[in-house]
């Protein structure tokens, strides 16, 4: 197997490892709980649709990274980079959401989701530099 697509592979994984983190320390914050139990998450009502996107966008890296093992190298490659562009832009958006928010208790989330900001930059990178491999 090629080393670019074990390499993109684990970098997705990372990503998700880095989502589920901050899913799961945010329910440690003050308040969080009874805003679940209220139905609403940081100022967003809890809906199906809400609920169903959150889940799309936890699925698809556990995807990619077997797509990413899986896949002819041409489909490989650009479905990483669309995909990775798309989730690296969701991660930017989430950092600037963080730091718009004056709390002392989102700079762990703005430390992971830059993270993830970068794990999802190297998806794109080790695809797009993989076309001089093959």
């Amino acid at each position: 197997m090629e080393d670019w697509k074990i390499k993109i592979s684990v970098l997705w994984l990372l990503h998700t490892l880095g989502s589920v983190f901050v899913g799961f320390v945010m329910w440690l914050e003050p308040g969080v709980i009874e805003e679940i139990i209220a139905g609403e998450v940081m100022g967003t009502k809890i809906t199906p649709e809400i609920l169903l996107i959150v889940s799309i966008e936890f699925l698809v890296p556990f995807f990619m990274a077997f797509l990413s093992l899986t896949l002819n190298d041409s489909i490989n490659r650009w479905l990483n980079i669309i995909v990775g562009i798309v989730f690296a832009a969701l991660g930017l958006i989430s950092v600037i959401e963080y730091l718009a928010i004056p709390s002392a208790y989102f700079a762990y989330a703005v430390l992971v989701w830059f993270s993830i900001l970068v794990v999802t930059a190297l998806v794109v990178w080790y695809a797009w530099k993989s076309k001089q491999k093959t």
